[in-house]
């Protein structure tokens, strides 16, 4: 039974994201010694053996037939496109770097979430969102020496932002029907074919040589970011109040250019932590304007 005192859901949703924060640094130390394919496709199958037995040892009843079409837009987001597309943006660029780009998620996600929900939110909510969009671009672009040139593994952490940004919005949706670690339970489920074919092709191509510690964060990849903080961060989101826990999103690039800098000893420039700031504030900015038109 679930309580409705904000601070639980404030905790358990600062708890997921503390363990998603982890994802962009992890990531960084695995694709040293491991190939991205072998990264975004095993640990996801890792996560679909946890969420295989979760849902046989809860007995949770199938989603209907015209659900399964909505996971499978969830899985391609959360499942297939974020883990793969920032596996191979990360075997170049920094995870300080990465974490800035992706401090665009939570904006986009809003985005995402009123183009679905065919919502129309103030002005301010899309000038906020575009600023930040620009300011991602121009980070990302001026970091590779000059404004206006993107690098591949921009494009691909982009492109990991939309990939999330489409699963989310879908799957908070979704998760109100069949609920919230169900949702990803199931998409995880429902490409573990597809995963499990992925992996056995990088192995076959590339084996596996790493170290413990490369290892281990890919563990960390398989069990947490993809299967243990969905929960936390779901159920943050199931006591609510929904508006306040979504917001608690914003921490997690703070957290993880953090400790891109402590773990991996990545040097911070003052471009980065600017960049980081400036895209932050816009999406706080957004969600905000999106929060207080939907409360009038």
């Amino acid at each position: 039974m679930t309580t409705s005192h904000p601070s639980g859901g404030v905790g358990w949703g600062l708890l997921g994201v503390v363990a998603f924060s982890f994802t962009v640094p992890f990531t960084r130390v695995a694709v040293d010694g491991l190939s991205p394919l072998f990264i975004g496709s095993g640990r996801a199958v890792i996560a679909a053996v946890l969420a295989g037995f979760s849902l046989v040892l809860t007995r949770q009843r199938p989603p209907r037939r015209r659900q399964w079409a909505r996971l499978a837009v969830v899985g391609a987001g959360v499942v297939v496109g974020f883990p793969l597309l920032t596996s191979y943006a990360l075997t170049t660029a920094p995870a300080s770097h990465g974490a800035v780009v992706i401090a665009l998620l939570p904006a986009a996600t809003a985005a995402m979430s009123v183009l679905r929900g065919r919502e129309r939110p103030p002005t301010r909510f899309w000038v906020a969102a575009g600023i930040g969009a620009v300011a991602a671009v121009g980070f990302a672009s001026a970091q590779w020496g000059g404004f206006g040139e993107l690098h591949r593994a921009d494009l691909l952490l982009f492109g990991a932002v939309v990939a999330a940004a489409v699963g989310y919005a879908e799957g908070g949706l979704l998760a109100r029907e069949i609920g919230a670690w169900q949702t990803v339970s199931w998409a995880l489920v429902l490409f573990a074919p597809l995963m499990v074919l992925l992996t056995a092709r990088s192995v076959l191509a590339n084996p596996p040589q790493a170290s413990l510690e490369q290892w281990a964060a890919f563990g960390y990849l398989g069990v947490v970011s993809m299967f243990l903080g969905f929960f936390a961060w779901y159920r943050g989101l199931a006591i609510g109040p929904m508006s306040r826990v979504s917001q608690v999103q914003l921490v997690q690039p703070v957290l993880s250019i953090a400790w891109a800098g402590l773990l991996l000893g990545e040097h911070l420039t003052p471009g980065t932590v600017l960049g980081g700031l400036v895209v932050i504030l816009c999406a706080a900015s957004a969600l905000r304007s999106r929060l207080a038109r939907r409360a009038r």
